[in-house]
């Protein structure tokens, strides 16, 4: 390989970098492409059929036709489903019978940013060992070029011709057994689409199951995903709710593997938020096996509290989708999430799906008779505050008996009632000391005693 790169090229979520440029240079990615097919035709034993969807970013077709090309050239067949979101691919992927599913979407990052991500068709992404092999036959120098070969151009071509068939089966899914017997008839609702893989699907979805619908952020052109818009960017769907004296408002992200709400007065409605009303709801139907919710780290103690109250059990993972996932497999779990929005139904799919998430918090709203804003109302959201310190090295916590001593001392006057996280960051030299409770000043004053104590012991 002429790069003097290390050759991890998986991170937590699958391939990102900026497009155009290692590791989603052309080369690269038909390397990718063809030692992604050798590892799953090892473990098939037969050429595999691979499924392909991207989401709005300009650099979506070039990634698309290099992957083609290096997997076609390995003797796979190769179909794409378009522009979808990550989580229509995961669905196509296993109703119709693909080997893989790849997307190329960099999901809330701004339209520079790329990425590939792979799941096999229980939905679930790519194992350690899969991700180590495709990393070492990547890096192998590729003996013939690839581009150009007419019988190529025409596979290339031949690709596309099923395209509105998948996009359309995704949608008849949602509508016809997700949104079974749900109707939002008499509800005025606003969507954002992050100028991103929901846009031709969202409003047709909500509009099909009965609802009026305003739209904004729906006018992708390759530059605009996530930009000023979507789950990360709130501002103009409370616009957007206020104006219209909407019922509520969903935002999506780039791919639409999450969502967020905003209720009828303009407040964020969150993740916290959504899983419990969601685990309300499924308990409501007989379907919370061992009353759990799994959530993160990060996960408001107003969530854990309100859950305590209804005699629901929180169990929290690291962050990041895989570790609340893995989770939700190992405790056999019905329901678990982020405080983003990345909601999964495991019963449905592993990956998470914004759409099924707005499907399932409106027939939450339809069932109760009550309004987003009431149901949000029943988790109290307590103050926090995150305080960040330079270190000059990461050593364990419980070793400085000073800094010790102190978090011992928090957890005890915080008991029951707020919540102490200090951890390090995985990716710079910095402490993070995170505490909730129920005054802010209060808690400002103890984050920052913990944080000057964390700051004389290792500080930078």
């Amino acid at each position: 390989m002429s790069h003097d790169h290390a050759t991890k090229l998986f991170g937590t979520d699958g391939i990102r970098g900026k497009a155009g440029e290692f590791p989603l240079d052309g080369p690269t990615v038909e390397r990718i492409g063809r030692a992604l097919v050798a590892n799953i035709t090892g473990d098939l034993g037969r050429a595999p059929r691979l499924l392909i969807g991207r989401d709005t970013r300009e650099s979506g077709p070039q990634i698309e036709a290099a992957l083609t090309r290096g997997a076609s050239a390995a003797g796979a067949s190769v179909e794409s489903a378009g522009v979808i979101t990550t989580p229509g691919v995961a669905y196509i992927t296993r109703a119709h019978g693909f080997d893989a599913g790849i997307v190329i979407s960099a999901s809330h990052n701004p339209f520079r940013d790329n990425g590939i991500k792979v799941f096999s068709p229980s939905g679930k992404k790519l194992a350690d060992d899969m991700e180590q092999r495709i990393e070492r036959d990547a890096a192998s120098p590729i003996v013939s070029p690839l581009s150009g070969s007419a019988a190529l151009i025409d596979e290339l071509q031949n690709t596309h011709l099923r395209e509105a068939e998948y996009q359309a089966a995704y949608r008849a899914f949602l509508v016809d057994e997700i949104a079974c017997g749900l109707s939002l008839e008499g509800m005025h609702i606003g969507i954002d689409c992050a100028n991103g893989a929901a846009s031709a699907f969202a409003p047709d979805l909500f509009r099909r199951l009965g609802a009026q619908v305003e739209v904004i952020a729906n006018a992708p052109n390759g530059r605009n995903i996530n930009e000023d818009c979507g789950s990360l960017h709130l501002e103009g769907l409370q616009h957007l709710v206020g104006e219209y004296h909407l019922d509520l408002g969903i935002a999506f992200d780039g791919d639409a593997d999450r969502a967020l709400f905003v209720d009828g007065e303009g407040r964020l409605v969150d993740g916290d938020a959504t899983l419990l009303i969601l685990a309300e709801e499924l308990r409501r139907r007989g379907q919370l096996a061992g009353n759990t919710v799994v959530a993160t780290v990060m996960s408001n103690i107003g969530l854990e509290l309100a859950l305590c109250e209804r005699d629901i059990i929180l169990i929290r993972a690291s962050v990041g989708d895989r570790y609340v996932l893995e989770e939700l497999l190992s405790r056999q779990a019905k329901i678990g999430g982020e405080q983003s929005g990345h909601i999964i139904f495991p019963d449905i799919s592993l990956a998470g799906d914004g759409m099924i998430t707005a499907i399932e918090v409106l027939r939450a709203i339809r069932t109760s008779g009550l309004s987003l804003a009431t149901r949000a109302a029943e988790m109290m959201r307590y103050p926090q505050v995150l305080v960040n310190v330079r270190v000059s090295r990461k050593v364990p916590f419980d070793s400085i008996p000073e800094v010790k001593l102190l978090i011992d001392q928090l957890e005890n006057e915080l008991q029951g009632r707020g919540r102490l996280l200090v951890r390090y960051s995985g990716t710079e030299n910095l402490a993070r000391v995170m505490i909730e409770g129920q005054e802010q000043e209060r808690i400002e004053v103890q984050a920052n005693a913990l944080a000057d104590r964390i700051r004389a012991a290792i500080g930078q």
